[in-house]
């Protein structure tokens, strides 16, 4: 790879322009995508608040307004630091709490915006281009072409700016997941000196072991799909050593041990969490995708380095698609076959043990599982960037051409779909709260709105999601359990969000009129009331029970 060791001006030029577009792009316009229902759950963890004690103050079947969600929404003077991790260990164990006690300490400092708590998200994205530098230097030994250009593809991948702006800690797991892979590597390349350069080296060695047990326990109190990361690098340090009990081995079992033991006080809260599932005749059944899981994996493969958020039928992805795919086995296959067995093993181990679990366990449909891939995604990104570095200046000037006119178009590809990504209201990551800028919009069109919801299902999360999107005129009537509202009189437009058939039924019984649907998709459906002289008659009072904030 000598021929790698130094990038020509134009190609410094290149990464730093690149760089700079990825960093600009991570925090403009924060606020402008739908905050959708997990991130409202992030907010809630934050807020130090139960489940259990929001429906018992606002879905409570009285008329509130969208400032009674704040104070359940960031945090708060009510609940302290103590009240988030606790309640995560109460009742969402499987999210481990190192990235709600920061986002905790950020939001205290900065507010409980939007844009405050994804710009945590944003900074933190910031580590991941020294940390890929740091991995590709272990991995390739060459000081800029190879770790410039991954960096590059970084900066402008959509899925990196996707999570990269998500109040969640996808990506702050993104950059533990770096800094071990890079401390392994480093420390196994000591490991393999000469006797005379080991000794020399034996206080960095036990630094970077440090170091590795330390991330491994950091990543693992981030994420909990760490465990099979770090089942990623066993897998690679046992089959590079050729299954010998090395002295290498050793290491590596000690300070992987010294990194799970660390985690054990979380681990156990889990642990029992789900024996308590087992047991409960409680039991919910997650929801899974009917798309099929190879149609699921072509588009997310795609969107590594392109996503204008179209669906999987429209001609644009259909033509793209194919040839980003043959890009990327074109550069698995090539690295496979340039590289020593040391480098191409650890990138196919990173890219496929983390995956596996997820392909085998959703034969039949996928489930909301898209940030489990971030592993196989950096892995894919460091493959093509090898491909592309090296190819830029092998073989005949022809060759180099059109490999250089390759790296364009995907250099174009990303910063288009990061563009696109910037200015959208909504992405395909927003799940089951997709359509809610559409749903608010018709809600916002009406004079005297009502929206009457319960608690079932996403409808908890998804009521949270629109007050950030409905005007201060929207009122709200929650319910828990599926009672039957008691809608006051002087709204002219009521409507219900994701009624059951059953419900709606009840309270049209009950109301004496019909319901007409006027927004549906995959997720949910809103029905509106149809509109009563009775229901109009008059405006609210002044007295009436209108709750600001609880």
């Amino acid at each position: 790879m000598r021929h790698l060791k130094f990038a020509p001006s134009w190609l410094r030029f290149l990464i730093i322009f690149l760089l700079a577009m990825g960093i600009l792009f991570r925090f403009f316009n924060l606020d402008g995508k739908v905050y959708w229902h997990d991130e409202t759950y992030t907010s809630l963890r934050l807020s130090g608040y139960r489940i259990t004690e929001v429906k018992e103050q606002i879905f409570n079947n009285r008329v509130i307004t969208g400032e009674s969600f704040a104070q359940f929404q960031g945090a708060n003077q009510q609940k302290s630091l103590n009240d988030t991790i606790m309640n995560l260990a109460k009742e969402d164990p499987y999210h481990p709490p190192l990235y709600y006690i920061i986002a905790r300490l950020w939001m205290e400092i900065f507010g409980n915006s939007v844009t405050a708590i994804r710009s945590l998200s944003a900074c933190i994205s910031l580590l991941v281009f020294p940390c890929v530098y740091w991995l590709c230097r272990e991995l390739f030994n060459v000081p800029l072409s190879v770790p410039g250009v991954a960096i590059a593809l970084m900066a402008i991948s959509p899925i990196q700016l996707v999570y990269a702006q998500e109040a969640q800690e996808y990506i702050l797991w993104l950059v533990t997941i770096l800094l071990s892979s890079a401390s392994l590597l480093r420390a196994m390349r000591l490991e393999s000196q000469d006797k005379a350069a080991e000794e020399r080296q034996q206080p960095d060695l036990f630094a970077i072991w440090s170091i590795y047990a330390v991330t491994l326990a950091i990543s693992l109190y981030t994420f909990l799909w760490s465990g099979f990361v770090i089942v990623a690098h066993g897998i690679y340090v046992i089959i590079t050593a050729k299954f010998k009990l090395t002295k290498t081995v050793k290491t590596y079992l000690l300070a992987s041990l010294v990194g799970c033991l660390a985690f054990m006080p979380w681990i156990t809260i889990v642990i029992g969490d789900f024996f308590k599932f087992l047991i409960s005749a409680d039991k919910t059944t997650m929801q899974s995708s009917s798309m099929p899981i190879i149609t699921f994996l072509l588009m997310q493969l795609s969107r590594i380095f392109f996503d204008i958020n179209l669906t999987k039928d429209n001609p644009v992805n259909s033509l793209i698609t194919p040839i980003l795919l043959i890009l990327i086995g074109y550069s698995i296959c090539f690295i496979c076959l340039t590289t020593n067995y040391k480098v191409w093993f650890f990138l196919i181990t990173l890219i496929v043990v983390p995956a596996l679990p997820l392909i085998l366990s959703s034969a039949g449909g996928i489930l909301s599982t898209e940030p489990y891939f971030i592993p196989s995604y950096l892995g894919i990104q460091v493959t093509v960037a090898y491909l592309l570095a090296t190819q830029i200046y092998n073989g005949s000037v022809s060759r180099r051409s059109i490999w250089q006119i390759i790296m364009a178009l995907v250099i174009i590809c990303g910063l288009i779909s990061c563009k696109v990504s910037s200015q959208a209201e909504t992405w395909w990551n927003k799940g089951m709260s997709y359509s809610n800028p559409q749903v608010a919009q018709i809600i916002n069109q009406t004079s005297s709105p009502l929206l009457v919801s319960d608690a079932l299902g996403n409808n908890y999360g998804n009521v949270f999601s629109l007050s950030y999107l409905l005007e201060p005129k929207v009122r709200f009537l929650l319910v828990n359990n599926q009672k039957i509202p008691n809608i006051p009189d002087g709204f002219a437009d009521v409507f219900l969000l994701n009624p059951s058939d059953t419900w709606r039924e009840t309270i049209e019984k009950k109301y004496k009129l019909k319901t007409d649907i006027v927004y549906s998709d995959n997720n949910y459906s809103v029905w509106k009331l149809a509109t009563s002289t009775k229901l109009r008659r008059r405006n609210i009072p002044p007295n009436n029970k209108l709750s600001p904030s609880l």
